[in-house]
């Protein structure tokens, strides 16, 4: 029996990079439906990578330099990682027959797209795959709910954490919104890594929750992903979280800084995800929190998330 060709996708980054990846996946699976789609990602993401209908099989890959390709040359090798030049270093060295990337200097014999620092994250890809005459739909950003029950149905779910300090919003402000919203009689839950526990618990003890209230730490990915689906409202900054509620179809309130959301947030026309910006630009891996986002005031937020819960149509 013949084995199939392979197109292999190198994307070793974390959640939110993988969800803004999904409509190139899609265009590439499009165009390549008789071949086999192997998606070199972390093994963490293995939960989330098969929701998406465009991959046929996970590459546990941590990062780059981590790429192991075990087969014959693929048929070909895509960058959705980055501009190179490890990225593209890492494919080349699956020997593939065709290389679809963006061009580096590093690499002039090797022809790309131009890499830009303006376009949308979702754009960015979807022009790559384009660059190769293939069809992409950016709105194609839509995965079907998990197949686990939600720990916590119909929460309003809050996620302090961001992965830099300049992205996190003060734990005492999300305390306030918890605060007010659980007075307002929804049930708030509170979601985090392992190493965000402590944050997400100073926030329900400052909101005047109990511990029952802390999913942090305590949710894998696939939990995690079931209880934003089903969730009332997701309320974070510019996070993977915010990505699982643009996949999901589940409403949001999401505190964008410095990184503005015409390069990282949800599609406008999502209107059930609300995008909070102050209109600053800063470094989005500071070490403290950007002054943009501060100038977001609590009271703001709480009209949003009110706002958001009254529009929204309930599950089910």
């Amino acid at each position: 029996m013949a084995v199939s060709a392979a197109v292999l996708v190198l994307r070793a980054l974390g959640l939110g990079d993988l969800l803004t990846a999904v409509p190139a996946l899609r265009a590439l699976r499009a165009a390549y439906p008789d071949d086999r789609l192997v998606l070199a990602a972390p093994e963490g993401l293995r939960d989330l990578v098969e929701l998406i209908d465009a991959v046929d099989e996970l590459l546990p890959t941590a990062g780059l330099g981590d790429l192991s390709w075990p087969g014959p040359p693929p048929r070909l090798a895509v960058n959705l990682h980055g501009s190179g030049p490890e990225s593209i270093h890492d494919l080349l060295a699956t020997d593939p027959a065709e290389l679809l990337t963006h061009r580096h200097p590093d690499f002039p014999d090797v022809p790309g797209l131009e890499w830009r620092d303006d376009v949308h994250e979702v754009d960015r890809w979807c022009r790559l795959v384009e660059y190769a005459h293939l069809e992409a739909d950016r709105s194609a950003l839509h995965l079907p709910a998990p197949p686990g029950p939600s720990p916590a149905p119909d929460a309003v779910v809050v996620h302090p954490g961001a992965a830099f300090p300049a992205r996190r919003w003060p734990p005492e402000r999300f305390a306030a919104v918890v605060a007010a919203l659980t007075a307002a009689g929804h049930r708030v839950v509170l979601t985090g890594s392992a190493a965000e526990r402590d944050l997400a618990l100073g926030v329900a003890d400052r909101a005047g929750l109990g511990e029952d209230a802390v999913l942090a730490g305590r949710t894998d990915l696939a939990e995690l992903a079931a209880l934003v689906a089903g969730a009332a409202l997701v309320v974070c900054g510019d996070t993977g979280v915010g990505h699982l509620a643009t996949a999901f179809g589940t409403p949001s309130v999401l505190l964008f800084g410095p990184t503005p959301p015409r390069l990282w947030g949800p599609p406008p026309s999502a209107r059930q995800h609300v995008v909070l910006w102050a209109g600053n630009v800063g470094d989005p891996h500071g070490e403290e929190p950007d002054g943009g986002l501060l100038l977001l005031g609590e009271e703001r937020v709480l009209a949003a998330t009110r706002s958001a819960l009254e529009a929204r149509v309930p599950h089910g």
